[in-house]
């Protein structure tokens, strides 16, 4: 006879099935105590979170390597490049449409006597 094991945590979720689970969480969350506990375990992640990007970006300083942020500075410089790109081949392009076309020649005017 094989031997069977005890059912984990994780067994006894995928058989319990969504809603079970639903209102299991719903329950939980009813109960104020641990509405708080859960509360404070998201900002103890939220704050944990955060030293990991600040320890990781001054990791990547040490090692001389661009950071996220260092990127996203960057990106933003260069589509403000790009879009300066952009303006300035319109003013060129204007000018060499400007400069093609054919002039119009004025009638002379006429010379005005002087008296004298």
């Amino acid at each position: 006879m094989p031997r069977r094991e005890a059912p984990t945590l994780l067994s006894w979720i995928v058989e319990t099935g969504e809603a079970r689970l639903l209102q299991f969480a719903e329950e939980l969350l009813a109960n104020p105590k641990m509405a708080e506990a859960f509360s404070a375990a998201l900002g103890r992640a939220a704050k944990t979170k955060g030293q990991v990007d600040r320890n990781m970006q001054m990791l990547l300083g040490l090692l001389n390597m661009p950071s996220k942020a260092d990127y996203n500075r960057l990106l933003s410089k260069i589509e403000a490049l790009q879009g300066s790109l952009v303006n300035l081949n319109i003013k060129v392009d204007r000018l060499l449409a400007e400069r093609d076309r054919p002039k119009r020649r004025r009638p002379p005017k006429p010379e005005v006597a002087s008296g004298g």
